[in-house]
Protein backbone atom coordinates (compact mmCIF):
# COMPACT_ATOMS: atom_id res chain seq x y z
CA UNK A 1 0.00 0.00 0.00
CA UNK A 2 3.06 2.16 0.73
CA UNK A 3 4.15 2.51 -2.79
CA UNK A 4 0.63 3.30 -4.13
CA UNK A 5 0.98 6.21 -1.65
CA UNK A 6 4.63 7.04 -3.06
CA UNK A 7 2.89 6.56 -6.41
CA UNK A 8 -0.12 9.01 -5.91
CA UNK A 9 2.43 11.59 -4.14
CA UNK A 10 4.60 11.63 -7.39
CA UNK A 11 1.51 12.16 -9.79
CA UNK A 12 0.32 15.14 -7.73
CA UNK A 13 3.20 16.70 -7.72
CA UNK A 14 3.42 16.36 -11.44
CA UNK A 15 0.10 18.13 -11.92
CA UNK A 16 0.49 20.71 -9.61
CA UNK A 17 4.13 21.50 -10.99
CA UNK A 18 1.87 21.43 -14.72
CA UNK A 19 -0.81 23.49 -12.85
CA UNK A 20 1.66 26.08 -11.77
CA UNK A 21 3.00 26.24 -15.12
CA UNK A 22 -0.62 27.11 -16.71
CA UNK A 23 -0.74 29.78 -14.03
CA UNK A 24 2.00 31.83 -16.09
CA UNK A 25 -0.24 31.92 -18.56
CA UNK A 26 -2.74 34.55 -16.86
CA UNK A 27 -2.27 38.19 -17.44
CA UNK A 28 -3.21 38.87 -13.73
CA UNK A 29 -1.15 40.83 -12.09
CA UNK A 30 -2.25 40.37 -7.96
CA UNK A 31 -2.26 36.71 -8.38
CA UNK A 32 -1.84 34.02 -10.67
CA UNK A 33 -3.61 30.50 -10.44
CA UNK A 34 -3.23 27.81 -12.51
CA UNK A 35 -5.59 24.86 -12.63
CA UNK A 36 -6.09 21.02 -14.27
CA UNK A 37 -8.86 18.47 -14.37
CA UNK A 38 -7.81 15.02 -14.27
CA UNK A 39 -9.95 12.25 -14.73
CA UNK A 40 -8.91 8.29 -15.49
CA UNK A 41 -5.01 9.86 -15.67
CA UNK A 42 -6.05 11.73 -18.44
CA UNK A 43 -6.05 15.89 -18.48
CA UNK A 44 -9.53 16.35 -19.77
CA UNK A 45 -9.18 20.10 -18.68
CA UNK A 46 -7.45 23.26 -18.18
CA UNK A 47 -7.35 26.64 -17.06
CA UNK A 48 -6.60 29.80 -15.36
CA UNK A 49 -7.44 33.20 -13.96
CA UNK A 50 -8.07 35.54 -15.93
CA UNK A 51 -10.93 37.73 -17.79
CA UNK A 52 -13.86 36.50 -20.41
CA UNK A 53 -13.01 35.81 -24.33
CA UNK A 54 -13.34 39.09 -25.63
CA UNK A 55 -12.76 40.90 -22.43
CA UNK A 56 -9.19 43.36 -22.50
CA UNK A 57 -6.61 40.70 -20.46
CA UNK A 58 -6.48 43.43 -17.62
CA UNK A 59 -7.63 41.62 -14.64
CA UNK A 60 -7.11 44.75 -12.07
CA UNK A 61 -8.72 48.58 -11.99
CA UNK A 62 -6.56 51.41 -11.68
CA UNK A 63 -5.99 51.27 -8.07
CA UNK A 64 -5.00 47.13 -8.32
CA UNK A 65 -8.30 45.60 -7.34
CA UNK A 66 -9.73 42.91 -9.88
CA UNK A 67 -12.61 43.27 -11.57
CA UNK A 68 -15.29 41.41 -10.28
CA UNK A 69 -15.81 39.90 -13.96
CA UNK A 70 -12.88 38.09 -13.73
CA UNK A 71 -12.68 33.96 -14.30
CA UNK A 72 -11.14 31.93 -11.56
CA UNK A 73 -9.11 29.38 -12.50
CA UNK A 74 -11.26 26.48 -11.85
CA UNK A 75 -14.31 28.07 -13.06
CA UNK A 76 -11.93 28.30 -16.12
CA UNK A 77 -11.45 24.99 -16.56
CA UNK A 78 -15.01 23.70 -15.55
CA UNK A 79 -16.56 25.95 -18.27
CA UNK A 80 -14.30 24.51 -20.70
CA UNK A 81 -14.56 21.20 -19.91
CA UNK A 82 -18.33 22.02 -20.59
CA UNK A 83 -17.70 22.62 -23.88
CA UNK A 84 -16.46 19.12 -24.59
CA UNK A 85 -17.77 15.62 -24.51
CA UNK A 86 -15.50 14.92 -21.36
CA UNK A 87 -17.75 14.88 -17.88
CA UNK A 88 -15.86 15.61 -14.37
CA UNK A 89 -17.78 13.43 -12.28
CA UNK A 90 -15.00 11.73 -10.22
CA UNK A 91 -12.00 13.75 -11.38
CA UNK A 92 -9.46 15.65 -9.42
CA UNK A 93 -8.86 19.19 -9.46
CA UNK A 94 -5.22 20.18 -9.47
CA UNK A 95 -4.82 24.03 -8.75
CA UNK A 96 -2.54 26.33 -7.52
CA UNK A 97 -4.35 28.08 -4.83
CA UNK A 98 -7.12 26.60 -2.79
CA UNK A 99 -10.92 27.32 -4.04
CA UNK A 100 -12.68 29.91 -2.82
CA UNK A 101 -16.23 29.16 -1.69
CA UNK A 102 -17.88 30.53 -5.07
CA UNK A 103 -16.05 28.33 -6.58
CA UNK A 104 -16.31 25.07 -4.09
CA UNK A 105 -19.97 25.49 -4.72
CA UNK A 106 -19.00 24.58 -8.70
CA UNK A 107 -16.60 21.90 -7.51
CA UNK A 108 -18.84 19.81 -5.88
CA UNK A 109 -21.68 20.60 -7.85
CA UNK A 110 -19.74 19.23 -10.88
CA UNK A 111 -19.15 16.21 -9.26
CA UNK A 112 -15.28 16.36 -8.70
CA UNK A 113 -14.26 14.29 -5.69
CA UNK A 114 -10.72 15.42 -4.94
CA UNK A 115 -9.17 18.87 -4.58
CA UNK A 116 -4.68 19.03 -4.55
CA UNK A 117 -3.67 22.53 -3.82
CA UNK A 118 -0.52 24.23 -3.51
CA UNK A 119 -1.36 26.87 -1.41
CA UNK A 120 -3.93 27.96 1.07
CA UNK A 121 -6.47 30.88 0.07
CA UNK A 122 -7.00 33.79 2.38
CA UNK A 123 -10.72 32.52 2.89
CA UNK A 124 -10.77 28.88 4.26
CA UNK A 125 -14.86 28.50 3.77
CA UNK A 126 -14.37 27.09 0.27
CA UNK A 127 -11.94 24.44 1.76
CA UNK A 128 -14.49 23.83 4.84
CA UNK A 129 -17.78 23.49 2.58
CA UNK A 130 -15.72 21.07 0.33
CA UNK A 131 -14.80 18.98 3.18
CA UNK A 132 -17.85 19.00 4.77
CA UNK A 133 -19.37 17.47 1.57
CA UNK A 134 -16.85 14.85 1.19
CA UNK A 135 -14.58 16.15 -1.53
CA UNK A 136 -11.03 14.70 -0.27
CA UNK A 137 -8.36 17.42 0.04
CA UNK A 138 -4.95 17.59 -0.17
CA UNK A 139 -2.29 19.81 0.27
CA UNK A 140 1.28 20.06 -1.03
CA UNK A 141 3.16 22.70 0.02
CA UNK A 142 6.76 21.59 -1.11
CA UNK A 143 6.83 20.55 -4.73
CA UNK A 144 10.78 19.76 -5.47
CA UNK A 145 12.02 21.94 -8.63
Amino acid sequence: MQYNKEKQLRYDSAYLKMAREWAKLSHCSRKQVGALIVKNNMIISDGYNGTPTGYDNCCENENGDTHWYVLHAEANALTKVAKSNHNVNEATLYITLSPCKECSKLILQAGITRVVYINGYKDSSGLNFLKSSGIQLTQIENLDE
